[in-house]
């Protein structure tokens, strides 16, 4: 078993993205999010409204046509288009003062060419942070996704993988990795593909291939559809900011997992749905601000 450590509250209240006093939209980061298919539209919606509650001055939502009136009506501050004729020349740059980061993958349909043909796309072209999650993890496993993650690590470029267990014993197939720990699944998974493993579950495993980060607060009522999505955009959200991404994987998984109890004491952990998790984020902020 891999060795795993945890990060306290006051470690974890010192990396909130609190904005400076002359911050604007720009400076507080810009958060795409490249999610939502024909089939899954939903799941973009989740992952943009979760990402401005986590504190992204820009969000901007590229989704298959078929969903791009549902994402714009969800919320009216998003910027939302449709992904047929984007392109490597749409994608922004990170950049200083104005940080950027991607949320590739919540809502993909794996088997819908458009879906695998804009998560190469993006891992080909971004020049920022990358969190791939949802269908688009599918894509990781090809011989084309291995090739453009090294390039990725290569380069310097942070990439950020968000598997729940299923998920992460199909990315361990291709390498034949062990599945039975998942905390060192984690880190193997993070060694094989160059990536920050963050194994989702009950108790949510992160690591870069050196050190394990164990988030133990996870409740029942996160076992919803949609939960994911929201940790998508709120992790998204943190790499935009600029946070690291170790750092930004843990503070992300903690306050999900806040959310999601704060969201059960309004609404029971039976009747909790992921827009409550949304919702409750500057809740689960406060909360852990007083655990500190």
């Amino acid at each position: 078993m891999a060795d795993v450590r945890e990060y306290g509250a006051d470690e974890l209240v010192a990396l909130l993205p609190l904005p400076a006093d002359d911050a604007n939209k720009y400076t507080r980061g810009r958060l795409v999010v490249v999610a939502g298919s024909a089939r899954y539209p939903g799941a973009a919606c989740l992952a943009a409204c979760a990402g401005q509650r986590a504190g992204a001055g820009y969000t901007e939502v590229v989704c298959a046509p078929e969903a791009v009136d549902l994402v714009r009506s969800c919320r009216s501050s998003l910027v939302v288009r449709s992904w047929l004729g984007w392109g490597a020349a749409d994608l922004p740059a990170d950049a200083p003062g104005k940080p950027v980061a991607f949320a590739l993958g919540p809502g993909f349909d794996a088997e819908d060419a458009a879906c695998t043909r804009n998560a190469y796309l993006v891992l080909k072209h971004a020049d920022a942070p990358v969190l791939v999650d949802g269908g688009a993890l599918a894509a990781l496993s090809t011989p084309k996704g291995r090739r453009l993650l090294k390039r990725r690590f290569v380069r310097g470029l942070p990439t950020v993988v968000t598997p729940h267990g299923g998920e992460a014993a199909r990315l361990a197939e291709p390498f034949g990795l062990p599945t039975d720990d998942p905390a060192g699944l984690a880190r193997l998974v993070a060694l094989a593909y160059g990536v920050v493993a963050v194994v989702k579950g009950p108790d949510t495993f992160v690591s870069d291939g050196d050190d394990v980060v164990a988030v133990r607060c996870g409740t029942p009522a996160l076992a919803k559809a949609g939960t994911g999505d929201v940790l998508a955009g709120v992790l998204g959200a943190f790499l935009a900011q600029g946070l690291e991404p170790t750092d930004a994987a843990v503070l992300a998984a903690t306050l999900h997992a806040l959310a999601g109890r704060c969201a059960s004491v309004r609404r029971t952990d039976i009747g909790v749905v992921a827009e409550d998790v949304v919702e409750a984020l500057p809740e689960a902020v406060s909360a852990l601000v007083a655990l500190a």
